[in-house]
């Protein structure tokens, strides 16, 4: 089966004056059957070390990966090509996240443009710290550019706590897990960003990764062109003050 992208309508583009930093990887979407094989052998690597029952049902493509409303990130190294990190971005488009097998999100979730971040795998090592920040950065770029109001994702215990340090919150209780069917009912904290908010929610708290992410334009870090997500209203300020109360707080 051959990898489609949709027809996309837009680009990343570094801001006048901002300071270029090359990579010693490279990070883009998957766009061929070879690129997506990379990517599933660096994620049933990553996820053997840590949960090997669950990587036994992740050693082949899986069919999501090739949906319209999927798409695929790698991290390859310069030196061999090698693949060293991956994640793919799923969003409502066409049908519910696939966290929603097994959760009902919040009122405040329903109607918007989400996009979840699913099987996300790096190598170990230092190198593998730095290929995950910059898969990240990546996330962020489609999240703007795909109009994506919510980020969702859903992390097992340690990974959880990566998302906490981005400032994402809880959906549910306070670091409630629950089980996940699509990631073979093992428990994980379910979580949102609102991305209009970011950077002014990332200078107020003085954010580590706030010149990475905002400040450094990255040229090996490149998702390409990317398809707005349609149908979904933007929330704007006066929208949020209508919200349920128990929302959680992001600006």
């Amino acid at each position: 089966m051959e990898m489609r992208i949709p027809a996309a309508v837009s680009a990343v583009h570094p801001r006048a004056g901002m300071k270029i930093e090359r990579l010693p990887f490279t990070v883009r979407r998957v766009e061929t059957e070879d690129g997506l094989r990379k990517a599933v052998r660096i994620r049933h690597a990553a996820y053997a070390r840590h949960v090997p029952e669950f990587a036994r049902t992740l050693s082949v493509p899986e069919a999501c990966d090739y949906e319209e409303d999927t798409v695929v990130l790698l991290a390859e190294s310069k030196l061999d090509g090698s693949p060293i990190g991956t994640a793919r971005l799923q969003t409502n488009i066409f049908r519910p996240l696939h966290l929603e097998e097994s959760v009902e999100l919040p009122d405040w979730l329903r109607g918007r443009a989400l996009c979840e971040v699913e099987r996300l795998g790096v190598g170990e090592g230092r190198i593998g710290h730095m290929v995950k920040v910059a898969l990240m950065k990546a996330f962020f770029d489609y999240w703007e550019l795909s109009g994506t109001e919510f980020a969702v994702v859903a992390g097992r215990s340690p990974v959880d706590r990566q998302y906490e340090q981005l400032l994402f919150k809880d959906v549910f209780g306070d670091k409630e897990m629950v089980p996940l069917r699509n990631t073979g009912n093992i428990p994980h904290r379910v979580m949102a960003f609102e991305i209009a908010t970011a950077e002014e929610r990332w200078r107020a708290a003085n954010h580590p990764l706030l010149k990475f992410f905002r400040e450094t334009h990255h040229p090996d870090i490149d998702i390409g062109t990317v398809t707005p997500q349609r149908g979904f209203a933007t929330t704007r300020p006066a929208q949020r003050a209508a919200m349920p109360m128990h929302m959680p707080q992001f600006a």
